[in-house]
């Protein structure tokens, strides 16, 4: 009777609040299970934006559908207390969500306002084995690997609370591990560790213990019995983990779910299998199958309650021997609703192709959905798939329009497939799906681009006109003519000269030409720019800088700097006869017009007089002495230095250097334009018997000259011109005169001032018209005289020159030296056609 009235007044005040229009609201709260009695869980009055007093002055009511009230509103304060503490397992068992709704109504004026309290879970439930103890039959015969399945553990509470995790008692035999299904879900599977012997020990007890994730973690725990047999070592194996299926909420009784399968290899009754609900199922879900003992058919045998409900059950399979052995399998029901009509999709227009410059929000296609459920199951949702720049939005009822959400890139994307899926709200929905072909119209919105800002071409001196350098190119990714690419040259002045005197650019293919031969002493490179233009309208167009250089070639033979001849006359350098190794004579200095390993140079000796005597750095051309100098070296020694370039093929340049080997500078140098002297390399037996010829020689010409000289001071007295003469230059005299073997001769007289400037004259040596008389041209004073006679082994005093001017010729001077001979020059000039 009080529930009818209730009923009765709620539909009162239902009616009138429809009636009145009056607004309503929804208060949401929160609260955790369990919570003691009189804990305030909000405050109605403040949310509703109401006073204290208000709610005994509009005969406030708080109805609820619950046969049990867990909450009361106080109405001095209008807080929302705890009644009677909620049990959340109790109310909503296994869903994620439980909600408690309410209604609150309020008079004067009529409102009613709809508060729903969430009860929240709390760790208050303890993991439990339905089945409690457990009891194994183990072979004792399994070797050690094989693996039991246990019973999972069942938790009440959800989320980490009701996260389980198992752990064993120590055993030297046994150790626990989990196994794992197909559909992620996992179980507890004893393991045996070490091979088991009835003899020693028949009964095994372990402690299984499962723990929850709360805080503090709730644990509990299983007795595990295993009893060690000696028969019947195979347990069943069925064909699979994880069996799953959906049946509508509508199945009668009798519905066939599955048949499972199970083989047992062992013969006899120990291979024969019995089905049954294992004892890891919960006791709640039992009486919704029914499994055949033989075949294994699984059948519905009740309702199997509201759709959305998942069913777990376990179906284990042992066999008949003596202690049986069983394995279980997974069973998953899914209770579905009955949906039986897919949604439509009608088109009513669609504009396509559509311009790449359209601007977003543009309606390109306009159609509607209709699906002919009732219910959630005809409760059409429309989503589009299309990787592109489009939305869809909701026109009215069941209409939607397609529209750009997005610039379009035609050159990026031609062309979208826009894929249309309407879906009802069934379980499991269904889907309707429409492709709409979106097509991009192209407009000039791409500037044709080059692959780098800036490009750069080589090519090797002395080209030809007309060679090809390369070519520059340039993507437009427009169609068409906004697509059609040409080339021109910029006419920039670049190293002094406009770019079209130089290289050539082929309109259409961008191919770069020369125009002119390059010469890379003169020009090393240089740049120019080439616009590449579309064909559209207006067009577009991008430059690029075009970086040219020219490459050397080996066309510079190397060119010597120092040390260079003086009137034409050959450099002569002074080397000391006590020079030590490694003295440095001279150095070659040269350079070479071209570039890189072309213009690497290095140093030779090609030619030398005497090749042991001199060596020169193949890179820094310093000339050197390689060994000491030697008493028999020639006095005048030549170089031919060659300075030859890297290039291929390589180029070289060469230098001729005269060397006086002399202990002192002398002011006039002897003529290096003769033949060359060739010093050889002595023996040391060789120098022995040169120096004992020697010594004979001396010694017979001392005793000759004694005799002379004795015979000469026993003579009477001279003529008129002997007479005027001392007895050295009438020696001399008589010398000259009686020797035939006296004749003219060339010799090179050189004044040497320092080591850098060399000066080099050409002095004529002769016999005078009295064949007594020694000419000479050019001029010269007494002491170079002396020189003069001193260079060509001639003892003379300085007495005996005299100079006389030949009438009429002022550009040479004529020198008459009267020389009276004596026998030691000639001897010199004998000695080396000996040797």
């Amino acid at each position: 009777m009080q529930t009818g009235s209730i009923v009765g007044w709620r539909v009162a005040v239902l009616c009138l609040w429809v009636s009145c229009g009056s607004a309503a609201g929804q208060l949401e709260y929160s609260v955790l299970e369990e919570t003691q009695r009189g804990v305030a869980v909000g405050n109605v009055t403040a949310d509703l934006r109401l006073s204290a007093a208000a709610l005994s002055l509009r005969n406030f009511r708080f109805l609820s559908s619950h046969d049990e009230p867990y909450f009361r509103v106080e109405m001095a304060s209008g807080s929302l207390v705890v009644r009677e503490p909620p049990d959340r397992e109790r109310l909503c068992g296994a869903k994620a969500a439980c909600v408690l709704t309410y209604e609150l109504v309020l008079e004067d004026p009529l409102e009613l306002h709809k508060m729903r309290v969430h009860v929240l879970d709390a760790n208050d439930n303890s993991p439990l084995f339905p089945s409690g103890d457990v009891q194994l039959h183990i072979p004792e015969f399994l070797m050690p690997g094989a693996r039991f399945t246990l019973p999972n553990a069942q938790d009440a509470d959800e989320g980490s609370n009701g996260v389980l995790s198992y752990s064993l008692s120590p055993s030297q035999h046994f150790s626990l591990d989990m196994g794992s299904r197909v559909d992620g879900s996992e179980y507890p599977e004893l393991v045996l560790e070490k091979a088991l012997d009835r003899e020693e020990r028949a009964t095994h007890r372990l402690v299984l213990t499962a723990r929850d994730g709360g805080q503090p973690a709730r644990s509990g725990d299983a007795q595990v019995t295993i009893i060690v047999v000696d028969t019947n070592d195979n347990a069943p194996v069925f064909e699979r983990t994880v069996y799953r299926t959906k049946v509508p909420e509508t199945a009668p009784n009798g519905t066939v779910l599955f048949r499972v399968q199970a083989s047992d290899p062992d013969e006899g009754s120990n291979g024969e299998i019995q089905y049954s609900l294992s004892n890891s199922t919960q006791a709640k879900l039992r009486h919704y199958f029914h499994v055949h003992p033989r075949n294994g058919e699984v059948r519905v045998a009740a309702s199997l309650g509201p759709p959305d409900t998942l069913l777990v059950a376990y179906i284990e399979a042992r066999d008949e021997g003596a202690f049986g052995l069983a394995s279980t399998t997974k069973l998953l029901v899914e209770v579905t609703d009955v949906n039986d009509h897919a949604p439509e999709v009608n088109l009513l227009t669609l504009s396509s192709p559509v311009s790449e410059d359209v601007a977003p929000g543009t309606v390109i296609a306009l159609f509607s959905v209709r699906d002919e459920d009732l219910g959630p199951n005809g409760k059409v949702i429309c989503s589009m798939s299309s990787g592109g720049p489009f939305k869809l939005k909701s026109s009215f009822d069941n209409y939607y329009s397609l529209l750009t959400d997005g610039p379009l890139d035609r050159e990026q994307v031609s062309e979208y497939q826009v894929l249309i899926t309407a879906s009802d709200g069934g379980s499991p929905p269904l889907s309707t799906h429409r492709t709409l072909t979106v097509s991009v119209a192209d407009v000039n919105d791409n500037t044709p681009s080059f692959s780098q800002p800036q490009q750069e071409l080589f090519v090797a001196e002395n080209n030809g006109p007309g060679a090809s350098l390369g070519r520059v190119f340039a993507q437009d990714p427009d169609l068409g003519k906004n697509g059609l690419v040409v080339y021109e040259l910029l006419d920039i002045i670049s190293e002094g000269q406009t770019a079209s005197s130089l290289v050539a650019v082929e309109t259409y293919s961008g191919a770069i030409t020369a125009k002119t031969s390059f010469d890379f002493e003169q020009l090393k490179g240089f740049s120019f720019q080439v616009e590449a233009r579309d064909g559209g309208i207006p067009p577009r167009s991008a430059a690029v800088t075009v970086n040219l250089f020219v490459v050397d070639r080996n066309d510079n033979a190397p060119v010597i700097l120092f040390p260079l001849p003086r009137n034409g006359s050959v450099p002569v350098e002074i080397v000391p006869r006590s020079a030590k190794t490694g003295h440095l004579v001279t150095k070659v200095v040269a350079e070479d017009a071209d570039s890189g390993s072309n213009a690497w140079l290095s140093y030779h000796i090609s030619q030398a007089s005497d090749s042991s005597l001199f060596r020169i750095s193949a890179n820094m051309g310093e000339l050197r002495t390689a060994r000491l100098v030697l008493p028999t070296d020639a006095v005048k020694q030549r170089v031919v230095v060659v300075v030859r370039d890297h290039g291929d093929p390589s180029l070289s340049s060469s230098v001729t250097l005269c060397m006086l080997l002399s202990n002192s500078v002398p002011q006039v140098l002897p003529d290096f334009e003769d033949a060359w002297e060739i010093g050889g390399h002595l023996s040391a037996q060789n120098l022995y018997l040169i120096i004992a010829l020697a010594c004979i020689s001396f010694l017979f010409l001392g005793c000759l000259l004694f005799f002379v000289c004795i015979k000469l001071s026993q003579s009477p007295g001279c003529c008129s011109q002997s007479c005027c003469r001392s007895p050295e230059e009438m020696r001399y005299g008589r010398k000259m005169a009686s020797n035939p073997c006296v004749t003219s001769a060339t010799i090179d007289v050189t004044t040497v001032e320092r080591l850098s400037q060399t000066y080099l004259y050409r002095a004529s040596l002769g016999l005078g018209s009295d064949n007594n008389s020694l000419l000479l041209r050019g001029e010269y004073s007494a002491a170079d005289l002396r020189n003069v006679a001193t260079g060509v082994g001639l003892n003379l005093p300085i007495s005996c020159i005299q100079i006389r001017n030949r009438k009429g010729d002022h550009a040479n001077v004529n020198v008459m030296v009267k020389i009276l001979l004596d026998l030691i020059p000639l001897t010199r000039r004998w000695w080396p056609a000996m040797f």
